[in-house]
Formats: C-alpha cells, sequence, structure tokens
C-alpha cells in the first residue's frame, strides 16, 4: 500500500511539480481559451449574416422571378451561402483546419491565426443554420405587421424578428458553443500548445498518462459546466420576460 501511495506521489510531482508543468498547463488552457473565444466572435457574425441572406431569400424571394439588381445579389449571395455551408459541414474539421495552416498561411505559417479562423468559419456555418431556422419560426404575420407600423425589412429583421429568434434558439446555440471549445483540441495538429497538446506532452514526457490525460478532461469538463450553468440562468431570464 505504501509502496501505491508513493507511485501516485512520484506520477503527480512529475506531472505538475517538475519543470513547472503546471505553468505549461495553465498556459495550454490560456491558448485554448483565446481560440475558442475569437472563434466564437467570427462564428457568431457569420452566422448571423448567412442566416440573414438564406432566411431574406426564402421569405421574399424563393420560387419567385425578379429582375432588380437587388434581388438578383441576394440570389447570388444565397448560392454562396449554401455552397459555404455544404463544404464546411461536409468536411472534418481537422482537415479544415490543416488547408488553412498549411495551404492558406503556409508562407507566414501563422498557427494561432490560422487556428482561429478555421474554427471561426466552421462554427459559422452551424450557427448559420441554427438562426435560420429560428428565424423562419417566426410568424410572417409579424413581417406583415411591422410593414404596416412604417418597418421596412431591415428595422423589422434586427428590432423584431432576430430577438424572438435568438430567444428561440439559445439552447441550440450555447450546444455549439461549447462544441467549439471541445473541437479545439484538435489545433495541436498545427503545432498550437493549447490544452490537449500540453497534456499530452507532459504525457510524452514522464510516461505517465494517468495525471495529464484526466486533468485535461476535469479541465475541459469545468470550464463546459461553468458555461452550462451561465448559460441556463441567461435562458433563465430570457424566459421569464415574455410574461
Amino acid at each position: 500500500m505504501e509502496d501505491f501511495f508513493n507511485d501516485i506521489a512520484s506520477s503527480f510531482t512529475k506531472t505538475f511539480i517538475t519543470d513547472d508543468r503546471w505553468l505549461m498547463l495553465l498556459k495550454g488552457l490560456g491558448a485554448t481559451l483565446e481560440i475558442t473565444f475569437f472563434a466564437l466572435l467570427i462564428g457568431l457574425a457569420l452566422g448571423f449574416l448567412v442566416a440573414i441572406i438564406r432566411s431574406t431569400y426564402e421569405l421574399n424571394l424563393k420560387g419567385k422571378k425578379s429582375k432588380s439588381a437587388g434581388d438578383f445579389v441576394i440570389k447570388v449571395f444565397n448560392v454562396i451561402c449554401n455552397i459555404y455551408i455544404t463544404v464546411i459541414r461536409g468536411t472534418p474539421m481537422v482537415v479544415q483546419l490543416m488547408i488553412m495552416y498549411f495551404l492558406v498561411f503556409a508562407s507566414s505559417r501563422d498557427g494561432m491565426l490560422a487556428a482561429i479562423l478555421s474554427f471561426g468559419i466552421n462554427s459559422g456555418a452551424y450557427v448559420a443554420e441554427i438562426m435560420r431556422s429560428g428565424i423562419m419560426s417566426i410568424d410572417k404575420g409579424q413581417f406583415e405587421a411591422s410593414r404596416s407600423l412604417g418597418f421596412n425589412y431591415s428595422k423589422t429583421m434586427v428590432i423584431i424578428i432576430l430577438p424572438q429568434a435568438l430567444k428561440n434558439v439559445l439552447p441550440a446555440l450555447a450546444n455549439e458553443f461549447i462544441v467549439l471549445l471541445k473541437e479545439t483540441s484538435v489545433a495541436g495538429y498545427v503545432a498550437i500548445q493549447d490544452l490537449t497538446y500540453i497534456g499530452n506532452l507532459i504525457r510524452s514526457r514522464t510516461y505517465e498518462a494517468f495525471f495529464p490525460l484526466i486533468t485535461v478532461a476535469l479541465i475541459y469538463l469545468v470550464i463546459v459546466l461553468i458555461l452550462s450553468f451561465f448559460l441556463k440562468k441567461l435562458e433563465r431570464r430570457l424566459r421569464n420576460s415574455d410574461h
């Protein structure tokens, strides 16, 4: 029994204390959170834009003939958005990341920027479909009512439709944010020392798998639980505001 506890203490020391490896884990966590935060901003901006274009086409132009320049532009952008969503959702995240790093950023090899853009563009495709479904779930009568009150289409979308759609799809969006956080664990494929990469690096140096890998898993779990807690509070507050 004494040997067992000595082995545990030795493994703990090699994983966290020797060479200040706990600082390595902390830096890895910082890289993971940095990628997640900026990728989330890109994903939200891109997703909302694509969702508005696609829902505008479906609500106003689908199945209709129009010769105006504005309608033609919307149709072209809708085709581009469809291709974007099909390609991004139909290919693995790891492959997209490596294409961004080894092809798009072949000259600079800026791993952090490549990862942020890759995860942001990937998340944007899923956010777009989530938001589009939320917009399409709003009764069309609200568009007509807002027009009768003097709102143009853009004001109707921003002031009336999007807040309701966002409230409807908040659980799905929260799930996408959590998925994005966990997907960043493959950032090590482009030499970024994120949390997962550091955990595996410590394992390779200490030949001890238990503490490094369990620690990484627990850190991800704690972050997800914290995010879930605050997102549930936000969802509850939004639901209470309806009454």
